[in-house]
């Protein structure tokens, strides 16, 4: 595999791995795909569930859990750190703040477009450029309209983009009857992402990198998309079952105990549809059983939680921690194929094992049909 560069950062292998939240992608996770050669990325979303007594005021909870994640990873890895920071979120512009104070080497932002810049961003791109932005999309149209209005508003634009395709986990960027379409395809969407990026390339004098992310699972996946112009790819599901990942062995054992029927769309409280394993939890709620919300803090802007039928953090937190039974486990259209719960080394070795049988596949199957023209070329 070729190394990924987004401005001055270089990771040794073209791999992201999704930040995954709540409490699921943590300093664990992070550093050991960055110790791997990988980007490890920090999810702060409802991160400061992971201090006692959050609810008293949850918003300093969360930039105190974030700080001490991005320390924590720092201290176990001198390789590439990021955080995934959902647009959605209400607190989003203290994220961001202890980010680029933490001096995170990225910050991927989606779950809405990420149009207004933080003052602290603005600063750290025009005078340090320290803290590289990439915006998740799911469309050409989307990553064309971020562009544009950072260019005519900051007069600077993104670093990279992640394109985020229908079969990723967790909360989607597409209607329910979009998720199956082929013209939502990342097989679609990459060639004209890139297309779209082309004029801004030109004007600003730079690469600007193409993440794939949402269904890539295996090192085929990686060569097959990145054959389409993609320079690197995003994954989380099939770093879930590893021992690094941040959560509990219950959560992990979901991934592997799953069968392809098992991995469902739901109706999410913050207004999205979302992937996740079935089980008894959602059942419930599908029934038409209710939970009740009690919330100290709305955590997301888009979630009504008088009318939600479930805190949908407090959900993801107690399927973090094993209690599946007042909770739920997001994940990716692969989730099923997980076998066993390995370390993040096992998985990328086995990544670049299979990329590298792909790539051997393809210039075999090349040179045999160059030889096949030239047969055919009349003397």
């Amino acid at each position: 595999m070729n190394s990924l560069k987004i401005g001055d950062l270089e990771a040794r292998l073209p791999i992201i791995q999704g930040g995954m939240g709540v409490a699921i992608s943590l300093s664990g996770l992070a550093s050991a795909v960055a110790n791997e050669g990988g980007i490890g990325i920090i999810s702060s979303a409802a991160i400061g569930m992971l201090i006692p007594d959050f609810a008293k005021d949850f918003r300093s909870a969360n930039k105190l859990a974030l700080r001490n994640e991005i320390r924590k990873a720092r201290e176990k890895t001198k390789g590439i750190i990021g955080v995934n920071i959902m647009v959605a979120l209400t607190d989003y512009e203290d994220h961001m703040k202890v980010a680029v104070e933490e001096k995170a080497d990225l910050i991927i932002s989606g779950a809405g477009l990420p149009l207004r810049m933080p003052d602290i961003l603005i600063k750290d791109k025009r005078e340090k450029n320290k803290t590289k932005f990439l915006p998740i999309v799911s469309s050409a149209k989307a990553a064309g309209l971020i562009f544009r209005y950072w260019e005519s508003h900051y007069n600077v634009i993104p670093d990279a983009v992640v394109v985020e395709g229908p079969k990723a986990g967790g909360h989607l960027g597409y209607k329910k009857t979009q998720i199956e379409n082929q013209v939502y395809s990342l097989e679609t969407t990459i060639p004209a992402v890139i297309e779209a990026l082309k004029p801004f390339e030109e004007k600003f004098g730079r690469n600007i990198p193409v993440i794939a992310a949402g269904g890539i699972y295996s090192g085929a996946d990686i060569f097959r998309i990145m054959k389409l112009g993609a320079q690197g790819v995003q994954i989380a599901t099939r770093l879930v079952p590893t021992y690094e990942c941040d959560a509990s062995r219950e959560f992990k054992e979901a991934y592997v105990n799953s069968k392809p029927e098992d991995i469902v769309l739901i109706d999410s409280p913050v207004g999205l549809p979302g992937r996740a394993i079935n089980n008894q939890f959602l059942k419930d709620v599908s029934s038409g059983k209710k939970h009740p919300v009690s919330c100290p803090w709305q955590c997301l802007k888009t979630c009504d939680y008088k009318k939600a039928p479930y805190c949908i953090s407090l959900a993801l937190i107690n399927a973090a921690k094993g209690k599946l039974k007042n909770g739920f486990v997001f994940a990716g259209s692969n989730a099923f194929k997980a076998t066993k719960i390995q370390s993040v080394k096992e998985v990328f070795q086995s990544l670049q094992a299979e990329f590298e049988g792909n790539r051997l596949h393809d210039i075999f199957k090349n040179s045999l049909q160059s030889m096949q023209n030239r047969q055919k070329v009349p003397v």
